[in-house]
């Protein structure tokens, strides 16, 4: 009797065990996860590649970091993201603190100072101050939607501050992103497109200025009509936005000059023709193109390419990563994982339009576009049509600081997918 009893007792618990399994199963975000992971284990693979001749080997570290993002990613999942927002000013605090210890203590390396080290550990605040910045900026944009022109303000002091402090590190590719999150994130809080346009409008006019001045005579008067034509207060609005494009144009020689780095400004222009200095400034985006173009269509072979091999790539395993990747794995390896890109993208979208509320909403948007906007800027970089910026390849490029963040920010996303209106099974 005692016997059946408890055979009847194992026989409910494993019965539950299995619906619990199945029921995680179908919960189980198939890209937000699948995505990331595979990134992770093949760029574990490609980093391995380009120790082979190196006095050390750290490549696990990457899987390492990797495994314990998971874990955080797998926590956040389950606690709603609305639960953070009591804390999204201490943690902004806390990362622009950061960024200022970095002025002050921070580590150099590279010709820039953007590491503290932390028990033998270098933390780098730039990248958490990206997802700090993501976070509070959904909260103002939630509370306080862009209605009118001087509801600007508040999301521009948000971004400014970090912004700020990032690109005195110097780091120009990351001060870039601070950028793309905002303006991206106040065209998803229905800010009017145009709007959005004379606030990219001082950027475009600094290229035309360095470039095309003669194009100026139409692009000011262009800004200046629109917004006369979209803002209130219509011929105030319309002098201050030629006075303020003046002044950017008049001024951007002098930025040229004095605002950017000798490196910064190599970068910016042998781009466009690294033959001009194969050896120096261009030896980068020289190399990292001749050996993508080396692996063909079905590549070397995992472990097998021979410019990462012989390390003919400076910093192949961080920013460069998609350079070991072209030559091992071909054209079929770099389209796959574009594509993979692409697909989590696109499933990020899809979380973002069905959320339950807009402070989600945001929130994953400005995680899509971190995300996104550094994958096409490094991969622009290593093929050769960017400029060496620096920025990482989310979930690839070894970088502990920058793995944890991307899991940090996946997981927030897993949470608001999970309590979403959005159907799991259809991916």
């Amino acid at each position: 009797m005692l016997s059946s009893q408890r055979r009847r007792r194992n026989g409910g618990k494993s019965f539950r065990s299995k619906g619990h399994l199945r029921r995680w199963w179908k919960e189980l975000d198939l890209v937000l996860w699948g995505v990331p992971v595979a990134m992770v284990i093949l760029a574990g693979v490609l980093i391995a590649s380009t120790q082979r001749q190196a006095d050390y080997a750290d490549w696990y570290h990457h899987w390492i970091t990797a495994g314990l993002g998971c874990l955080v990613a797998l926590l956040l999942a389950r606690l709603p993201v609305q639960r953070l927002r009591p804390l999204l000013i201490p943690l902004y605090a806390l990362t622009v603190l950061s960024l200022v210890a970095v002025r002050l203590i921070g580590t150099s390396a590279l010709g820039a100072q953007r590491w503290i080290s932390i028990a033998g550990v270098n933390v780098q605040p730039s990248e958490f101050a990206k997802l700090a910045a993501i976070l509070l900026l959904a909260a103002v944009l939630d509370r306080h939607p862009i209605e009118r022109p001087i509801d600007l303000m508040r999301p521009l002091a948000v971004i400014s501050v970090p912004w700020t402090l990032v690109f005195l590190q110097p780091d120009l590719g990351s001060s870039l992103v601070f950028g793309a999150l905002l303006v991206t994130m106040l065209y998803w809080a229905d800010m009017p497109w145009e709007w959005v346009l004379l606030l990219l409008s001082p950027l475009a006019t600094a290229l035309l200025a360095g470039l095309w001045p003669w194009t100026l005579c139409a692009w000011l008067p262009l800004m200046g009509l629109l917004a006369y034509r979209s803002l209130p207060w219509k011929r105030l609005a319309a002098s201050l936005t030629l006075a303020l494009q003046g002044i950017v144009a008049v001024t951007t020689p002098w930025l040229w000059l004095h605002g950017l780095k000798d490196y910064q400004r190599e970068r910016l222009v042998l781009f466009l023709d690294p033959t001009k200095d194969p050896l120096g400034g261009g030896y980068h985006l020289l190399q990292s193109t001749v050996g993508i173009g080396s692996g063909g269509l079905f590549g070397t072979g995992l472990l097998q390419g021979q410019l990462t091999k012989l390390r003919f790539i400076p910093e192949q395993h961080t920013d460069f990563i998609f350079s070991a990747l072209g030559e091992e794995t071909g054209f079929i390896g770099t389209i796959l994982v574009v594509t993979g890109f692409a697909l989590l993208m696109g499933r990020l979208l899809q979380v973002a339009r069905e959320a339950r509320t807009d402070f989600e909403s945001l929130v994953v948007i400005g995680v899509a576009t971190m995300v996104m906007f550094q994958v096409v800027v490094n991969i622009f970089m290593t093929i050769g049509l960017g400029p060496v910026t620096g920025i990482p390849l989310p979930f690839m490029s070894y970088g502990r600081s920058a793995m944890v963040v991307n899991f940090v920010a996946l997981g927030l996303c897993l949470s608001v997918a999970r309590r979403g209106h959005t159907r799991l099974n259809n991916w």
